[in-house]
């Protein structure tokens, strides 16, 4: 399973417009992208495929010293279960 980089997302599948799986953002600032949307195809359930994605969003705002504020209620919910993205996450 190959996590592709859009334009501001990530996703598996043939293309961006109709993705099997994907994590969207959007940037607020120079510092600071907003998670706005995860989507993981049914047939693709229970394997972590969100969390992968989520994963890899993470890797991005690490590498480039980004915070992600979180509207996804995914990723809200996970940024206020795992302790390990305190260091990117930015909630209200």
């Amino acid at each position: 399973m190959t996590i592709k980089t859009g334009v501001r997302a990530f996703y598996i599948g043939e293309n961006q417009q109709a993705p099997d799986a994907i994590i969207t953002f959007t940037e607020e600032n120079e510092n600071t992208i907003v998670a706005n949307g995860t989507y993981v195809d049914p047939s693709l359930r229970g394997q972590q495929v969100a969390r992968k994605l989520l994963d890899r969003l993470v890797e991005h705002a690490r590498e480039n010293q980004l915070k992600i504020r979180p509207t996804c209620s995914y990723v809200v919910k996970m940024f206020e279960r795992d302790k390990t993205f305190a260091d990117v996450a930015l909630l209200d």
